[in-house]
Formats: C-alpha cells, structure tokens, sequence
C-alpha cells in the first residue's frame, strides 16, 4: 500500500482520493497523535485556501478532532504560513491547513503543523496513517461533555498582517508593484499587507470563485505578470500561489527572478548585514548549478537537501541556519517563521530593493542562471517510485549521465505530491537539454504507463 502521507501532507482530488471520510479519520487520528500526552483539553486550529471543497473537507475534519475530545477553531481562508504562526500565538495544540498549494482546484490536501508551528516529522505522519489504517483501534471516542466542540475565529487574518507587517520594517512609499494573488489563500493579507506598507499597488487574481485558484495566474503561470510589470512600468511583480506559502518575483523588464535567486539576494544582504546564521543558506538538489557558484564567489555556504521544503528546514533547524528555500519559491525565513511564506519573502526581498536603491534585475544579477530544462513524465501515481526497475528507463538515465558528466547534471525525482515523474537536466545549450528531457520524459511516460 502507498504511503498516505505526501512530501507536504496528504493529497488528492477532492471527493474522489480525499474524501470527507478520510479527512474525518485524518481529522482523528491527527488530533490523538499531537494531543494525547495533554492533560488539558486540546485545541487545534483549521485554516483552508479557496479551493470549493475546502469548506467540506474542513467541516468534515473539525467533525474527526471534535469525536476524539479536542475542540476546533476554524480560522477561515488563510495562508498556509498564517496558520504555522497563529498555533504559535494562540497556544493552540496543532494547526491544520486544507489546501493543495499549487495544484489545480480539483485537488486538495490536508497538512498539520505541531504547537510548536511545524510540519510533522515522517515518524508522526506514520503513526496516524497506522491509527487509520487500523481503523482508529484503542482510540477513545468520548460522549456527552467529553466530546469537543467548534469556535469560529475569522478575525485571525488580520493578527497576521499585523505580524508580517512587525517583522520587517520596510516603507514602500514610491514602489510601484503588481502583485498576482493566484485567486488564492493570499488575496486579502497580502493586498493590506503590501497597501499598509504605503506600496501603489496593482492586485491581480483576487477575486476567488472556489473554481478559479491556480488558473492560468500565481507563481505556477508568470506570464500575465511579465507583461503587467512592463505595460505599468512597475518596480517589481510578485506571483504567489495556491496557499501563499511559495512566492516568485519579476523584475522591471519582466523577466523572472526565481527561489534560487531571492535567496541569493537576500543572503548576500543577510550577510552583509551580519544576520546570515552559520553563513550557510540551504536548499535542494533542484537548485542551478549556478546558485552554486554564487554560493563560492561571494562566500557563503551552502548545503543541500532533497527536495521538499520540509527536508530543507529539518537540514537547517539540524544546523541552526536561518535561511532556505527551493527554487520554486519555497523561502523559509527561520528566525520569524516555521514555514515557507510567499508574504515574508516578497517583504524581505523589497526591503533589500528599498535599502539598496537597486533595481531588481541588478540585485539579480549576482547569479547567473544556467540553462536548465525541467519536464515532467506523467505515470500512474502508484508507480512514480519505481522507475528505477524499468531497464530501458534505467539505461536511458545512465547514457544521459555520461552524455553530461562534467558539463552539466541529470536529475530525475519522482513528485511527492502529483503522478509525476521529473526529469531535470542542466547544462551549456538549451536546446539540447529541452530535446533530451524531452525524450527521456516522453520514454518514461510510454514505458510505466
């Protein structure tokens, strides 16, 4: 049986793969596992992005925590990030955020945070899948006042701008921004946010229909934004996504600055400033190869992981760093916040713009991006992990690993969240690694499916 548990929770097409079913187990078993050494009643938070089954799959997830004693606090439509902070301030026990991130509306997802605002580790995710499994054996299901009960607190929202808002102190009187909200989880505390901040701003995608989210606009579909940013002359663009907790930027000539490169220009300017922890930024083997040289040119250190935001941040908690992130957009802010969070990302890179007097596409200029092909290979999702035992898959890997040795780099990863495989090449011309991904994700497609 696959592993329930994703590299960011549990995921799937609302009603179909995720059910009110499962999220009511998950709603269970989640809520034992974090609160069962309490000697208080527990208290666990929801929060949802705009997807049309988040009212759902959240209803029926405060249904599971309450049978099992806890009481729920449904937060309403918020940021993944806002809900990682708002357990920390609200001493709650556990938070939970509905939301498949990036994925297009049909999916949805379910993800805990522990009171600490953290994602859970791989051995806790574990035991709630085996206390599902098992059909919640040995699980008291108390009655009359033991049973626990529901708050609605949609006043949350704005303790978060007012968080993001305390943490980096930056006047944006002057800057000219279009941002990209996704129809998203973002569309509300971004906007005030950034507006609060004195910005003249452009909002785009902030009217969520619940069918919308993802759809041709956010981080996953830049090029509405690349052609704002010009046609307004703005400053800069930002793009968020689903759940807010990724953010991507453009600079004033419309052309994209990703999650490798805010990291390199926020962790110079960390550094510079004497708050870059370890000297270190981490991020994953998805990384260009090109953040590497900037890493030794300007001497920071810099460690990998594999890819998942979750694994970037057990790495730098491991060695008491402060900043990472993936190139997707992912940038974890460790020292403010437990997760990725597009809003924090998008402060602390116009904080630089503002501190500098620099354009954005002269801040990122400090890497050069090399030419890098990434395709994905679509596959039955029960398959995803075993390309490896396919030898014409196999052979076709190791034949592109000795075409590119010593001129570039052939990564191949099965998705933690999609039936998805990834194929990933770098190397000098782009032409030939969009051919030979191409070819290879296309074998690979042909060959498992």
């Amino acid at each position: 049986m696959a592993r329930l548990f994703g590299t960011d929770g549990v995921r799937g097409v609302a009603n179909s793969e995720l059910t009110p079913e499962l999220a009511m187990k998950l709603g269970q078993a989640g809520a034992y596992v974090l609160t069962k050494e309490n000697k208080h009643k527990p208290t666990i938070i929801v929060g949802c992005d705009t997807r049309i089954s988040g009212g759902m799959l959240a209803n029926a997830m405060m249904a599971g925590i309450c049978s099992v004693g806890a009481n729920a606090v449904y937060v309403g439509i918020l940021p993944t990030p806002a809900v990682a902070y708002l357990t920390r301030k609200y001493k709650v026990d556990a938070g939970v955020v509905i939301s498949a991130s990036h994925n297009p509306m049909e999916f949805n997802g379910i993800k805990f945070f522990n009171s600490e605002g953290y994602k859970l580790s791989d051995s806790l995710e574990d035991e709630i899948e085996v206390l599902i499994n098992n059909d919640m054996l040995d699980v008291p299901m108390p009655t009359g006042s033991g049973i626990g009960s529901v708050e609605y607190r949609l006043d949350a929202r704005e303790d978060y701008i007012r968080f993001a808002e305390s943490l980096v102190k930056v006047d944006l009187k002057g800057m000219k921004i279009v941002v990209d909200c996704a129809e998203g989880a973002a569309h509300y505390t971004s906007v005030e946010t950034l507006k609060q901040l004195g910005a003249e701003l452009i909002a785009l995608h902030t009217n969520p229909d619940g069918t919308n989210i993802n759809a041709n606009c956010g981080s996953t579909h830049m090029e509405e934004l690349m052609a704002r940013v010009v046609f307004e002359d703005a400053h800069i663009g930002i793009a968020f996504d689903g759940d807010a907790d990724r953010m991507l930027a453009v600079d004033e000539n419309g052309k994209i600055v990703d999650g490798d490169q805010i990291m390199a220009i926020c962790g110079n300017y960390m550094k510079d400033q004497g708050k870059l922890k370890k000297n270190t930024i981490v991020a994953t083997v998805m990384s260009n190869l090109g953040f590497t040289l900037m890493a030794k040119e300007n001497g920071i250190n810099l460690e990998r992981t594999k890819v998942g935001d979750r694994y970037v941040l057990e790495h730098m908690m491991g060695i008491g760093g402060n900043l990472g992130g993936e190139q997707s957009g992912h940038v974890i802010f460790l020292d403010e916040n437990t997760t990725g969070d597009g809003l924090l990302s998008a402060l602390h890179l116009l904080e630089v713009m503002v501190a500098t007097k620099k354009p954005l596409s002269e801040l990122a200029s400090i890497m050069q991006v090399l030419p890098q092909a990434l395709v994905n290979a679509k596959v039955p999702v029960h398959k995803r992990d075993k390309y490896m035992e396919y030898p014409e898959i196999a052979e076709a890997i190791s034949e592109l690993e000795r075409k590119f040795a010593g001129e570039g780099r052939v990564l191949i990863r099965p998705s933690g969240t999609e039936p998805l495989v990834r194929v990933m090449i770098e190397g000098k011309d782009q032409k030939q690694i969009d051919e030979e991904a191409g070819k290879l994700a296309k074998l690979i497609t042909k060959t498992m499916l």
